[in-house]
């Protein structure tokens, strides 16, 4: 509803604004009156890439000179054209409302419902805040200003009943008609770019939590890690508004979307907010109750009454909602599905631990880095690749990469380190965690910071006894949180830090002449690829235990020789034996998404070079 919410607020907001131009310029018909709102449309989605720290420093001012303008227009008219509308505050005129008007009053709520639509929007820009600034903003400016414009429209409407179509823009003095078009147009446009904005929050934190198909997430801001832009959801949003807007082109229809849309959306959140009472602030359920039923109250009368307009628009954010359920739906349905393929395929470490330390196979110079969605045990691409190409590196580490539901994870707590095999199978894990907000960016330091962490670890593991005793114990599951370091050295590792261009120190290190020049016409190929080139060392130090020293060289030797990254490139299909549905969800709905979004879920900067995909078909 929210994503709907995304479109249909550019929608409404815009195609309002320009309606103003009705008021004037009598010439102008509703056809040019639709293509204006359509080019301001299209330019407001067009500017999305340059990120909202571009244009955000324009925002508070055209919010507040949008709210001084309406409060002063709205003193105007209640002073000028009947100042005993002021009455209209008292609640008594509520009661009195509905017993006059009766299923007409009720049925009207739904009308009503798009001066609460306009609060929200202004929460919407006021979202990045802290609490208390919110709650001044709101009783001390947003409400005295919405409060004074709409009594001094009532004002006006009491002596000019006919011009209930346009009463903002009619009720406005002709000579600051003009200005305040304008910073009303500028108005919407920034209730409009809130919403937006909004949309590609959500969808991050969707496919953060697996819920969404991968897409490319664009920070815009170096300091503000909530200002992201997500092109694709740009353009179909953009491709849905203007769709609304032409196939529409009456902002009551438009309206009674608009509104059932921000009331489901109140009602969803107040009750996600008593779950939040209960289970986030450990409060009595019977207060959760209480705050449940007050507020569903008073939020279902009015979506009572919206929900009356759905044959005419409202139908409209279910169709949205729907869709995007769907696609959320059949995305998280096949990704637990693979996921737990691979958890009930993993490789056995009995099976390992039978093909003792060299695994059977040729161990080549270097590290594998090895990606996998699994915590625990060895994926089964690993046995699909020694299966058919009996050779790995020497030093092998699993890395699997998890988006944890917090907003973010601190440097201090990124790293989880862990030993699969006994020593000398130099087989570790690696779980690299993020928040939902998190910033999941190789700044070529990635390899670096792994390096060191794994170092650390092998000298944590021979001091403190729960780790090094033991040694015929379970491997797999005894992890150690590795604090990644910023600085030139580590307590395990002198790092020689100098700046290259190039794409893989494999290639640089590489004795291979043909190597060599392939790596050479792949970085004349891409000049712009800039990476950091570390070289580490042991320290001088005589009472470090030998078999540490041995593993930590080895490591350090591994690093030398190259790096490569391997991936799985998996097919999902449904088994023979599924039913129809399920061959109609994987084989076309799941499929469709992955061909069509964004490559592997690792989001770093991987060089092609070094890069191994292992391809599977996995029959869920």
């Amino acid at each position: 509803m929210v994503i709907g919410d995304g479109v249909l607020t550019p929608a409404i907001s815009v195609l309002s604004s320009v309606s103003g131009l009705q008021v004037t310029e009598e010439k102008l018909t509703d056809g040019e009156l639709l293509l204006l709102a359509c080019v301001i449309l299209v330019g407001l989605f067009a500017l999305q890439h340059c990120g909202t720290h571009r244009v955000a420093f324009l925002f508070a001012p055209i919010v507040i000179i949008w709210l001084i303008s309406i409060f002063a227009i709205g003193l105007y008219n209640t002073i000028h054209w009947n100042p005993a509308i002021v009455r209209a505050l008292s609640p008594h005129y509520i009661v009195k409302f509905f017993r006059e008007t009766g299923k007409d009053g009720w049925i009207s709520l739904g009308g009503i419902l798009l001066s609460i639509t306009g609060t929200e929007a202004m929460f919407a820009d006021l979202g990045h805040f802290t609490a208390l600034s919110i709650r001044l903003a709101f009783a001390f400016i947003i409400y005295p200003c919405l409060v004074v414009q709409y009594m001094g429209q009532a004002a006006f409407l009491s002596k000019h009943p006919n011009c209930i179509r346009y009463s903002f823009y009619d009720s406005i003095p002709e000579p600051v008609f003009w200005p305040v078009f304008v910073v009303a147009t500028l108005a919407t446009i920034v209730g409009s770019q809130a919403v937006i904005t909004a949309t590609f929050s959500i969808i991050k934190q969707c496919h953060a939590l697996g819920c969404f198909p991968r897409v490319k997430v664009v920070h815009t801001s170096k300091h503000i890690y909530g200002q992201i832009y997500i092109p694709e959801i740009n353009w179909i949003l953009m491709i849905l508004t203007l769709a609304i807007t032409i196939g529409f082109q009456d902002t009551t229809l438009i309206g009674n979307a608009y509104g059932l849309a921000c009331m489901m959306v109140m009602f969803i959140t107040t009750f996600l907010m008593a779950l939040v009472i209960v289970f986030v602030w450990q409060k009595s359920v019977v207060l959760a109750a209480v705050f449940l039923i007050f507020f569903w109250f008073i939020e279902g009368v009015y979506l009572s009454a919206a929900l009356i307009k759905v044959p005419q628009g409202g139908w409209v954010p279910f169709v949205l909602s729907f869709i995007f359920m769907i696609v959320m739906y059949v995305w998280h349905y096949g990704t637990r599905k693979k996921y737990n393929y691979d958890l009930h395929n993993k490789v056995s470490l009995k099976w390992l631990l039978g093909l003792g330390p060299s695994l059977g196979i040729v161990r080549v110079p270097g590290i594998g880095l090895i990606y996998s969605e699994l915590a625990t045990g060895v994926p089964a691409i690993f046995s699909h690749f020694v299966t058919n190409l009996p050779a790995f590196h020497k030093v092998l580490v699993f890395v699997c990469v998890k988006s944890v539901p917090v907003p973010s994870v601190s440097p201090e707590e990124r790293f989880l380190i862990g030993r699969i095999c006994p020593r000398p199978y130099r087989m570790y894990r690696c779980i690299v965690r993020y928040g939902y907000k998190d910033i999941q960016r190789d700044d070529g330091d990635f390899e670096n910071q792994l390096i060191q962490s794994i170092a650390e670890f092998i000298q944590m593991e021979a001091v403190e006894p729960q780790f090094s005793s033991s040694e015929s114990a379970s491997f797999d599951g005894r992890m150690a949180v590795i604090s990644t370091r910023t600085g030139q050295s580590s307590s395990s590792l002198i790092a020689n830090e100098q700046e290259v261009f190039g794409v893989s120190d494999s290639i640089q290190s590489s004795k291979s002449l043909t190597l060599q020049s392939i790596g050479s016409v792949y970085d004349d190929e891409n000049p712009q690829i800039r990476r950091r080139q570390v070289r580490f060392q042991l320290p001088s130090n005589p009472g470090m235990d030998p078999a540490v020293r041995e593993e930590l060289m080895d490591l350090i030797q591994a690093k030398e020789a190259g790096v490569a990254y391997i991936m799985g490139h998996s097919y999902v299909k449904a088994r023979r034996s599924s039913s129809y549905l399920k061959k109609l969800v994987i084989d076309m709905g799941y499929s469709f998404l992955r061909k069509n979004c964004r490559g592997p879920a690792v989001a770093l900067n991987i060089p092609h070079i070094s890069l191994i995909e292992v391809g599977m078909i996995y029959y869920v």
